[in-house]
């Protein structure tokens, strides 16, 4: 064997080792896969091609600068990666690995490749500070590009580890986040840092843990129990997305619902009694399918992706179950940049409305619910994607034009026969309207009367009515929502949206 390639050979194997014994001893104590364990779990078998991987090979302390980059496939579609390896320098931030991750990124972008972003790291290395933070292909590249390539092709963030300070950015700049219950962490300043800066103690799980970020601050968006759950939260989602912008969502054999009770079981025949919004769900996807965004943030609205006959959908529906479907300050910032992510990649959107509105009162309005709730309002109304809203029982006051209601660009709204559509439903409105009336009555007489008046109201808002005036398009049978929605997203493929010219909106934040 010539002596070249017997360096060659040792200096490779070397560094595919990657850090020191003790490290991976110190991740498998903690339940923590090896990088490349990981990449070896993700990508299809044989397909990954590795990028500068004699990066510091020069130095036996940083093999790879503890990234590692390149393309594989996944099912059999090209994904770009960047890895940080935490048995280096604790997966930390050097000039080369830094320069690893925009290389990927550029060619993420010229290939028009999908981005997968595995973080496992300490962030940036202080002590070299001045070859990664300040300059012009330093740290803050990195997020310049994730917001250059944002709706251009998908960008996944799986958090294994921590994720902090600078690098905390990757995931807040990325369309999916998933977290791992107990391992995953992202926070600007640590527990140490921040009591010695403001002196409050707090623990990692409440400042920067993955059940927060998932439930609290809404910067998480799945969270799993373990890394193999990760990676397959991973692939299901790159099963519905498609490769770049360009593309239509790929599509897959159809199945049929679930089988459970109809529709017209799940909707209650009172307004105001709850149902879980999951059941009736069940009943217009293909079995299996469902994919959930944001699950345990802002619970009173639901949004995920599924099939319906084999085609990619997103799906934004009001949950009567948890605080009546009411929609808080976090509710429409959930749905927005769900509503983003599904125009970017040419997903379909399908509404279904049971929401009594807004929630009202001063913590809210102190809070912005009116600017939150415009974020909503906006990313709908910009959406190019083909939009049906399906009108399942109440939908009063505002949450009308927040649930895709008759002024705001879709292309159908359909009715059950249970629907109503109001400003405000009969017994809130009768209050309003006739509070002096009522006072003024003996106390004997008002029940009746407020009877009749809701009775008169109730008539005003009757869903025919609105059908007749074609304030909504179509009132539909219970059994028939399915083959509706799914007919309809097949005739609506070519819709071509065409918007006034102009450089850029100023947008509610």
């Amino acid at each position: 064997m010539r002596d070249d390639f017997q360096v060659f050979q040792e200096q490779k194997q070397r560094i595919l080792k990657g850090g020191k014994t003790i490290r991976h001893k110190a991740n498998e104590a903690q339940g923590k896969l090896f990088v490349r364990n990981r990449l070896a779990k993700l990508f299809d078998e044989g397909t990954i091609i590795e990028d500068n991987i004699f990066a510091e090979a020069l130095d036996p302390s940083l093999p790879c600068d503890a990234t590692i980059t390149g393309i594989g496939k996944i099912d059999g579609k090209p994904v770009c990666f960047i890895a940080a390896d935490s048995t280096v320098k604790a997966g930390s931030w050097g000039a080369k690995s830094v320069e690893k991750n925009i290389r990927l990124q550029e060619k993420a972008m010229s290939l028009k490749y999908p981005i997968l972003y595995l973080i496992d790291s300490a962030g940036g290395r202080i002590t070299d500070q001045l070859e990664v933070f300040p300059g012009r292909r330093h740290g803050g590249r990195i997020f310049y590009n994730q917001i250059q390539l944002s709706g251009v092709v998908p960008q996944i963030t799986i958090l294994f580890g921590p994720s902090p300070a600078g690098a905390a950015y990757v995931p807040a700049f990325s369309d999916l986040v998933i977290m791992i219950e107990g391992q995953s962490s992202a926070y600007l300043g640590s527990p140490r840092m921040v009591e010695m800066a403001i002196g409050e103690k707090v623990s990692m799980e409440d400042m920067g843990g993955a059940v927060m970020h998932c439930a609290t601050s809404g910067l998480g968006d799945v969270l799993v129990q373990s890394e193999q759950e990760a990676i397959e939260a991973c692939k299901a989602y790159l099963q519905l997305m498609p490769t770049n912008w360009e593309k239509k969502p790929p599509t897959a054999e159809a199945k049929p619902p679930i089988k459970g009770r109809s529709i017209e079981e799940i909707i209650p025949l009172s307004q105001n009694t709850p149902f879980d919004m999951y059941e009736l769900i069940d009943q217009l996807i293909d079995e299996g399918s469902w994919f959930e965004y944001k699950k345990l943030f802002a619970k009173e609205l639901i949004t995920g992706f599924a099939r319906m006959k084999g085609s990619v959908v997103g799906i934004i529906a009001n949950q009567p179950k948890v605080k009546g479907g009411t929609l808080f300050i976090d509710s429409p910032d959930k749905a927005a940049r769900f509503i983003m992510i599904c125009n970017a990649y040419n997903i379909p959107l399908l509404y279904v409305a049971d929401v009594p509105g807004y929630m009202i009162g001063s913590k809210v309005e102190q809070g912005g619910i009116i600017r939150h709730g415009a974020k909503m309002i906006s990313a709908l109304s910009e959406a190019t994607v083909p939009i049906i809203s399906l009108i399942a029982r109440k939908c009063y006051g505002a949450g009308l034009y927040a649930m895709a209601g008759p002024a705001f660009g879709a292309d159908i709204v359909l009715a059950l026969p249970s629907a109503q559509i109001a400003i405000m439903g009969p017994e809130a409105a009768v209050n309003a309207v006739y509070a002096g009336k009522i006072a003024e009555l003996p106390e004997e007489e008002r029940a009746d009367f407020i009877s009749q008046k809701r009775q008169q109201y109730s008539e005003n808002i009757d869903i025919y009515k609105l059908a007749s005036q074609m304030i909504i398009d179509d009132v539909i049978g219970f059994d028939e929502v399915r083959e509706q929605v799914t007919a309809r997203f097949a005739y609506y493929e070519t819709k071509q949206t065409y918007t006034l010219p102009k450089r850029n909106a100023v947008k509610p934040v």
